[in-house]
């Protein structure tokens, strides 16, 4: 079967893994979205148009993180690799840990999906061993593939999930800051291992986040408190340091999204979402963009069609 013509146009959510405590576990996808359309063409290689974030600055060959994702997902299928035109709509910020690249990888895993359907069929098991592969870890493609708040792991057979219902008393807010911070940097900061006492308190505030997650969210402020990665990473971005500093002291159970420097804070209903807002707008010293966001329930999405050849 020919795919010349064939177009699929994918929609993938922004996520914000770790949560606090639930380092390189949990993440939550956000109703943030990049688009993107990919239409085989006869001829070999890649075209790509960049809309929105990433103008001008990301790769526009076949070096394209969502291009890169699309080729990999078709030789790991056995299928030789069309030639693409690729339109790409973004909106989800680069570098402020909201889950950009992976939301790229899951673009063109999704994407190669959608355009060998009927020919290959990739199951939810293959298309986050895809994405991890290419990723290096399942918190933040979990989520964007499949939405909601999930657990992610990585046993012999490879990573697994765990998607999971957000009470829907939770509110979401993130704070963006103008500057970007590299996940490499953030990591270089991580210790080999930390102290026994520490451990032990995340697994608790761990296992309690995911209690006031689905169930009470009264209960976020306390769980998610965290001592195993974010106090090592403050020396990098002390202005989100300082942000999460002033939110908690105010009761607000902010947490740094992702590796940063983006702050997420989980608030247990719009009135108080509002006030942390506020609160940043009022006393915060350096600006930061305030997103009301809402938890997205389905993940990447796919629509196919098919054009004339």
């Amino acid at each position: 079967m020919s795919l010349t013509g064939r177009s699929v146009t994918v929609r993938v959510p922004a996520t914000s893994a770790n949560l606090g405590p639930g380092f390189d576990t949990l993440g939550l996808a956000l109703s943030v979205y990049d688009e993107v359309t990919v239409t085989v063409r006869q001829e070999p290689g890649a075209f790509v148009e960049i809309q929105g974030v990433g103008e001008s600055v990301v790769a526009t060959d076949a070096s394209n993180l969502v291009v890169r994702a699309l080729a990999h997902t078709f030789e790991a299928m056995g299928q030789s690799v069309p030639g693409v035109d690729l339109v790409a709509h973004n909106v989800i910020p680069h570098g402020r840990g909201l889950g950009s690249s992976g939301a790229a990888v899951v673009a063109g895993i999704v994407a190669a999906q959608g355009l060998l359907e009927g020919i290959v069929d990739i199951d939810t098991d293959t298309l986050l061993r895809l994405a991890t592969e290419l990723e290096g870890h399942p918190d933040n493609v979990a989520p964007a593939l499949f939405g909601g708040l999930t657990i992610a792991w990585v046993e012999e057979a490879g990573p697994q999930h765990k998607k999971l219902l957000v009470h829907r008393g939770v509110s979401p807010l993130i704070l963006v800051p103008q500057h970007t911070l590299s996940t490499k940097v953030a990591r270089s900061l991580q210790p080999a291992s930390v102290p026994h006492e520490d451990a032990v308190f995340n697994v608790s505030r761990s296992a309690l986040l995911i209690a006031a997650l689905t169930q009470s969210p009264e209960l976020l402020f306390a769980g998610t408190e965290d001592r195993l990665h974010q106090s090592y990473r403050a020396s990098a971005m002390p202005e989100t340091d300082r942000l999460v500093t002033l939110l908690r002291s105010h009761g607000h159970a902010a947490v740094v999204s992702g590796a940063g420097p983006s702050v997420l804070v989980l608030a247990d209903g719009p009135g108080q979402r509002l006030e942390a807002a506020e609160l940043v707008a009022r006393e915060s010293k350096s600006p930061w963009e305030s997103m009301l966001l809402a938890v997205d329930v389905k993940g990447a999405s796919v629509h196919t069609s098919l054009r004339d050849a």
